[in-house]
């Protein structure tokens, strides 16, 4: 079957997924986590990346992208997935072990206005859910985290949202989703569809051409 079409416009907003191949665990200490934020710090300063939200899970990761030019999204995760896996099996002892991730990193377009502040709420209470923690900022390994304990320094690596974020952030993360709009993020990210309102998602379904990806209901499930 074929791979659905991906999209790399530069200024427009990707949530975008890995996991783990077999959902093993790929963050077994806080080394290999700090490690991974060390990539995406190397990440940003190379391919330009606005990084307005993420969270690293123990074996899977959420990124909220703003790349500025088309391009920059496929080079920047083919990167990133590369040096992450050399990284991994070095410190593992497993060089020549086979594949880190489940395949490609996944994408999906993002409306820019209360939409997208609905999906970097969803990646940074993802520890939440996960029963991680109570709190968003209390995962050390998150966008969260950095937003409301990081030093200046830490706090550089998160881009300034074009949406901008509710005055009250601190209690806003901290209330949960609500049902419908968890599970209008998890139809699009189990569809391969973009998110946001009807219209938006439609002329961005015929802008890039991707009846192709409504066709192709056969993708894995995400957190």
């Amino acid at each position: 079957m074929a791979r659905p079409p991906r999209v790399d416009v530069g200024d427009m907003v990707y949530h975008v997924i890995n996991r783990a191949n077999g959902r093993l665990k790929i963050f077994e200490n806080d080394t290999m986590y700090r490690d991974f934020e060390f990539l995406l710090n190397e990440m940003c300063e190379t391919y330009d990346m606005r990084i307005l939200a993420y969270a690293i899970m123990p074996n899977h990761w959420h990124l909220l992208l703003h790349p500025k030019k088309d391009g920059d999204l496929s080079a920047a995760m083919g990167w990133l997935g590369t040096a992450h896996t050399r990284r991994y099996h070095a410190q593992t002892n497993t060089i020549g072990g086979g594949h880190l991730y489940q395949g490609r990193y996944k994408s999906f377009l993002v409306q820019d206005d209360s939409y997208l502040l609905t999906v970097l709420k969803y990646i940074e209470r993802n520890p939440v859910r996960a029963k991680l923690f109570a709190s968003a900022e209390s995962w050390r390994w998150g966008s969260a985290h950095r937003r409301l304990k990081g030093t200046a320094k830490e706090k550089q690596i998160l881009a300034e949202s074009p949406t901008p974020l509710p005055r009250n952030y601190q209690r806003w993360i901290n209330e949960p989703e609500s049902a419908e709009e968890l599970a209008a993020l998890r139809a699009s990210v189990n569809k391969g569809v973009p998110y946001g309102g009807d219209s938006w998602r439609e002329r961005m379904i015929k802008r890039y051409a991707l009846e192709q990806t409504l066709r192709n209901p056969g993708r894995p499930k995400q957190n």
